[in-house]
């Protein structure tokens, strides 16, 4: 069976193929542009609607596979969360998003606070529908460094590191990384479904 994303992020999309090993479609070469509303209350739901959706319109000869990530911050009671690709708003940019989350922790007069990035993996198939999560731990400072990875990457310091994201080399991210995580789970999952 074939592996499709929902997804059309070409940087996600070397991403998991080069961590599953496998190739993968994205969706829009096959069914074109697609607007999804995304409207679960947590990562994991969001992705599995995705995912649903695509497999619903592509039938069963392929396994789905997408993804919700975002960051949560603790001084700011969790937020953005869910949200975290629509943090400044609707059509907000990584910039204008990275922007709000440092202003609001100017805001609390804080210059950084304990935060995670998660990662919800939905794999969907006609054996069934999966679901992996990966986390990675550290802090948000109220400050732009570097200018690797986007997102949120230039203000969020992994734990063990005094670099940001964005200031380190993609080999070092991918060990860490919140998706990596899920997708090393997703793995095997794949891999059984192939069978």
């Amino acid at each position: 069976m074939e592996l499709i994303l929902a997804s059309a992020n070409k940087g996600k999309l070397r991403e998991f193929e080069e961590l599953l090993g496998y190739k993968i479609k994205p969706y829009k070469e096959l069914l074109g542009e697609l607007e999804i509303e995304e409207n679960g209350t947590t990562f994991a739901q969001n992705a599995l609607i995705k995912a649903k959706e695509i497999y619903k319109l592509v039938g069963e000869d392929y396994i789905v596979i997408s993804d919700d990530s975002g960051i949560s911050v603790d001084a700011l009671n969790g937020d953005p969360n869910i949200y975290s690709a629509r943090y400044a708003g609707e059509n907000a940019s990584d910039v204008e998003n990275l922007d709000k989350l440092i202003n609001k922790l100017k805001e609390k007069g804080l210059k950084s606070s304990p935060a995670h990035y998660t990662a919800a993996i939905a794999i969907v198939s006609k054996y069934g529908e999966y679901v992996v999560h990966g986390w990675m731990y550290g802090n948000v400072i109220d400050e732009k460094k570097g200018e690797k990875g986007f997102g949120y990457d230039p203000c969020f310091i992994p734990e063990g590191f005094d670099k940001t994201l964005g200031e380190l080399d993609s080999d070092v991210k991918k060990d860490l990384s919140h998706r990596s995580k899920a997708l090393n789970l997703a793995i095997p999952i794949v891999e059984m479904l192939q069978r």
